[in-house]
């Protein structure tokens, strides 16, 4: 739905997207994530049409999204700086999202109305932080988008408003294949909703690929080895970390979970257990490879 091809893009002498490419799929959730600075807004912007790379393309069901009304018709953007005009009402804002986009219902902003409790004869600026949040998202899910992006969506939403807002999303994935990106540094609440996870780093795409993949290919063992054992295994190329309290080692192997197993086996640990990682932590060790000091971190 969403194909991001060889994309290049200087601010000045700045580069802030290095050939980037990305591919997400029609139906899905992806979840782009990577440190402050890594291009994920920039790469956003791009693909909401907003700016327009130095080299490569970027298409959303196969057309170009720059200057294109007829896509933009179709995609929705929810950010932390949500546009909204400073005198309107969120009736009147309603207006004026059913007169750009055509697919938005109002059975659907009436039928959603009761998640969000909020009085829609309100001025939105008079508004929470939390409670324009909720407006962006009752309003764009009323359009019906076909694609939904949203960069740090969440934050300013209490927990239950988080997971019903969530909720909305998901629904309209399973039920009309609405296809989402999203961009969060809340690892833990991607991990929930995501298909697919890209990794970002200094503008470039360092992995891209299913969420149950990404983290079935990096495995964490708590293991009880002399030095001599851990001093071997620490030269092994699939070791993303190696630390210890004692004698009791916590191991990040990138690989074959059923090798690792066979290999820890060899080593005649007196203590061995594989456990299961998150998706902060594999984000972690992915990136400790690419000079981010990860030693002070408890694994």
């Amino acid at each position: 739905m969403i194909r991001v091809e060889g994309v290049t893009k200087y601010f000045e002498d700045f580069k802030v997207l290095d050939g980037v490419c990305m591919n997400v799929r029609r139906g899905t959730i992806y979840g782009l994530v990577g440190p402050n600075g890594a291009g994920k807004t920039t790469l956003i912007n791009h693909i909401c049409g907003v700016l327009t790379p130095k080299n490569g393309t970027i298409t959303v069901g196969g057309e170009s999204v720059y200057e294109n009304e007829n896509i933009k018709k179709r995609v929705l953007s929810i950010s932390d700086d949500w546009f909204y005009y400073g005198t309107f009402t969120i009736r009147e804002m309603a207006k004026f999202y059913r007169s750009v986009y055509p697919n938005f219902s109002m059975e659907r902003y009436n039928a959603i109305k009761d998640v969000f409790k909020i009085d829609e004869k309100r001025q939105i600026r008079k508004l929470s932080k939390g409670m324009k949040k909720q407006v962006a998202f009752w309003l764009s899910l009323s359009a019906m988008p076909e694609v939904l992006i949203l960069d740090e969506p969440l934050d300013g939403l209490d927990p239950v408003m988080r997971k019903q807002v969530l909720s909305l999303v998901i629904a309209d994935v399973a039920d009309r294949g609405m296809t989402v990106l999203v961009s969060s540094h809340n690892l833990r609440e991607l991990e929930d909703i995501c298909d697919w996870v890209g990794i970002i780093h200094e503008g470039r795409m360092i992995l891209e690929r299913p969420l149950d993949d990404l983290k079935g290919n990096v495995h964490k063992y708590q293991v009880m080895l002399t030095a001599e054992s851990a001093e071997e295994l620490k030269q092994s190329e699939s070791v993303l970390h190696l630390s210890h309290t004692g004698s009791v080692y916590n191991v990040i192997l990138r690989g074959d979970a059923e090798k690792h197993d066979l290999r820890m086996q060899e080593l005649s640990p007196n203590l061995c257990e594989r456990v299961s990682l998150t998706l902060e932590e594999v984000f972690i060790y992915e990136l400790g490879g690419l000079g981010y000091d990860i030693q002070n971190i408890l694994v």
